[in-house]
């Protein structure tokens, strides 16, 4: 296998291909992940969605917000408001913000209502600056984007991007799941099937303070506690960092009732601070712990 590794949007990527891809595949993978970042990065001054921070307006948004927006929707409803893609302004003024500078401020923003911004396909409707983060389903939509132009040259590849991966290979792919806790263990192992994506998220991958991180509860603006990673495997990347996500937010015990299971074809694992770990039934693999 050849494996073409580079860096983009803050992250490290790889692509494995039987053969090496060809130059204007690359290109167009590359120029795919430069549209995209153009779009929905936070941290560009020349986005979208940091002149969407400045002022209130109209914004065209690319062909993709459409199913991105509208699972973000699904996701706040399922989540009763928890996941909501207006937190960036609250991300901001936590720390994890367009510089950097990892230092909270005193007074955190309250993050707005999701219903107070209206989408029409292909405009945005804005009426008051918003800060847009789509950090809990963006990257995994890029994911299945670059893997459609791969798809148009080759069925048997696999695209990882730290944490957001698709399978395109002919056989499943085993992969361990690192522990949140220690880097040198894994919590278990699953098969990533043909057509499949596995994505991971945990607290301590992006920690920048006693108890703040990433991964924000929308409803209170605060670092969520409770749980500290998840892992979910699903027919699309998208859709696999969204629930991953969303995983954070339902209550112990309660992903066993259906609060998402019955809303999305996933399988998943997630684990709580306290060491507990749940995972559902049909997870094509098996833990440890």
């Amino acid at each position: 296998m050849d494996a073409w590794q580079f860096g983009a949007i803050g992250t490290a990527w790889q692509i494995d291909t039987q053969e090496p891809l060809d130059p204007d595949v690359r290109h167009a993978v590359l120029l795919r992940i430069e549209e995209f970042d153009r779009t929905w990065s936070r941290f560009r001054p020349d986005s979208v969605v940091s002149a969407a921070a400045d002022k209130a307006g109209e914004w065209v948004l690319p062909h993709e917000a459409g199913s991105l927006l509208a699972f973000y929707g699904e996701l706040h409803e399922a989540t009763d408001g928890a996941v909501n893609p207006l937190i960036g302004r609250t991300l901001a003024d936590l720390g994890y913000d367009a510089e950097y500078s990892l230092v909270a401020s005193g007074a955190v923003s309250v993050v707005p209502s999701w219903s107070s911004v209206a989408f029409s396909a292909p405009v945005l409707r804005t009426h008051e600056p918003v800060v847009i983060d789509v950090g809990a389903a963006g990257k995994g939509l890029l994911v299945d984007l670059v893997s459609a132009i791969i798809a148009e040259h080759t069925d048997r590849f696999t695209v990882d991007a730290s944490g957001d991966m698709f399978h395109g290979g002919a056989a499943p792919l085993r992969v361990a799941l690192e522990h949140p806790l220690d880097p040198t263990r894994a919590v278990g192992v699953v098969e990533v099937g043909a057509g499949d994506a596995l994505c991971a998220s945990a607290t301590n991958r992006r920690t920048w303070g006693e108890g703040l991180h990433h991964v924000v509860d929308a409803r209170t603006g605060r670092p969520t506690s409770d749980v500290i990673a998840t892992w979910v495997v699903a027919r699309s990347c998208m859709r696999a960092d969204g629930l991953a996500t969303a995983h954070f937010f339902v209550e112990p015990g309660v992903a066993d009732q259906g609060v998402l299971t019955d809303r999305f074809e996933h399988e998943f694992v997630r684990m709580h601070a306290d060491g507990r770990v749940e995972w559902s039934p049909d997870l094509p693999g098996e833990l440890f712990v």
